[in-house]
């Protein structure tokens, strides 16, 4: 606890470092602020029975996730990050899919900007889209006093503010990206979730206290939650490590070359990016299905297929986890051009030929790594849920929950280790580097 607290205390000790934790303490301290004041005209009381009622309740519950809840309190920052995740998702699509996007990304600093310019004109329009689709939404259950004057006067109202405001965060995210620590859209989402951890401590207690709950129920709870979350560091940091042998060259009177080095393959090499997606992209069949509830009754059975914790649901969300897993992978990772770059550094793969078969060894390893990588994310984001809703265990945080809040820690400490070795100083969790567990 001493090493641990020391090497926290380096952390101060290095201006550059210090002014960037502070940074982005002081953006997540403005967005926790604009989460508090709410869009005028909602009644705030009826809004917390929206909440709990079954036809909406599950879907806000569920994006709520998300703003940190921002919009359960139907806040300026109620969208929060959704619009831009959904943005991005849109551009890396299209990047995939257009050649001039993918074009535009290999032109280095410049593409980047160009690609990033479009995503914040995208994140613009699905905020006044999303923004409209939220306000339908609430003013379709007028009947329970929630709009204190409905009409395209709130409409226009919630729309102009709720798009600012989303417009607002991701420009919060990029100023963390800028001049802080850690990815900022990441950071925003991990700050709206630890939010919630004294809350749901003190609720366990307040159990314990009045004896609704057994205290070896509580215990077990504890355990679990812990083993969870060891589990996640475990296969986090494993990965596996491909040999790269170099061959010699002779320059001159200099030799070049004849060294080994290897490139780390992780299990999960996407991070928490495919359930950031994947919950994404399933708000829609959420959102459209609850519309056409409340709008036509008899379409209700629609809104329980699509609700939050049905199986239909789980169902969907650990598939498109899968499919983002393998889909994120093959974005970062481009065999064909790996292997190529290999060869033109004059490297090679012992016992693989260069080139073609290369790339195919590495299309092999990425698709093995990544099918078990893939199914521990969709497990660990579903099977906490499924616990808590089928079974009634009481759970702490949602499994998504864990998976963002462990990731986004682990990214930045790598970071702020990064940064305390450069200037020779010891790591920040341990004595040495964060070191990965090597696979072969």
């Amino acid at each position: 606890m001493i090493v641990l607290l020391k090497n926290f205390k380096n952390i101060f000790l290095i201006p550059d470092l210090r002014r960037k934790v502070f940074f982005t303490l002081g953006v997540l301290a403005v967005f926790r602020f604009g989460s508090f004041i709410p869009i005028p005209g909602i009644n705030t009381a009826a809004l917390k029975s929206l909440l709990g009622s079954k036809v909406a309740g599950g879907l806000l519950s569920y994006l709520d996730l998300f703003s940190g809840g921002a919009l359960r309190r139907f806040s300026i920052f109620a969208l929060g990050m959704i619009p831009y995740i959904n943005a991005s998702i849109m551009m890396q699509l299209l990047t995939v899919m257009l050649p001039s996007l993918e074009q535009l990304s290999k032109e280095g600093e410049y593409g980047r900007k160009i690609i990033g310019q479009y995503t914040r004109y995208l994140t613009l329009g699905l905020s006044i889209i999303q923004g409209f689709g939220i306000s339908i939404f609430i003013e379709s259950q007028a009947h329970l006093g929630l709009i204190l004057n409905p009409g395209w006067s709130f409409r226009l109202t919630t729309v102009l503010i709720l798009s600012v405001g989303a417009i607002f965060v991701m420009w919060l995210g990029e100023q963390i990206n800028g001049h802080g620590i850690g990815n900022g859209s990441s950071m925003i989402i991990f700050a709206g979730i630890v939010v919630g951890l004294p809350g749901a401590i003190l609720m366990v207690l307040n159990h314990l206290k009045m004896g609704q709950m057994d205290p070896l129920l509580a215990g077990l709870l504890i355990l679990i939650t812990i083993t969870v979350i060891g589990c996640i560091i475990f296969l986090e940091k494993g990965e596996r490590r491909v040999v790269v042998q170099y061959a010699k060259r002779v320059v001159g009177h200099k030799v070049y070359g004849g060294q080994s080095s290897y490139i780390p393959l992780k299990i999960n090499p996407s991070g928490v990016i495919p359930v950031i997606f994947a919950s994404a992209i399933i708000q829609l069949p959420m959102l459209i299905s609850n519309m056409l509830a409340s709008k036509f009754p008899a379409l209700v059975f629609i809104s329980d297929w699509f609700s939050y914790g049905s199986f239909l649901f789980y169902v969907l969300q650990a598939g498109l986890i899968i499919f983002f897993a393998f889909f994120y992978t093959a974005v970062i990772f481009n065999p064909v051009e790996l292997a190529d770059n290999i060869r033109k550094s004059g490297g090679f793969i012992p016992g693989i030929r260069p080139g073609k078969r290369t790339a195919e060894f590495f299309d092999y390893l990425l698709t093995r790594i990544g099918l078990p990588g893939a199914i521990y994310l969709a497990t660990l984001a579903v099977l906490p849920s499924i616990l808590q809703n089928f079974f009634n265990f009481p759970v702490m945080f949602s499994g998504i929950s864990l998976l963002i809040v462990i990731g986004v820690a682990m990214d930045t400490s790598a970071q702020i280790e990064s940064h305390l070795i450069e200037r020779r100083y010891e790591g920040f969790l341990t004595t040495g580097r964060l070191k990965g567990r090597l696979g072969r």
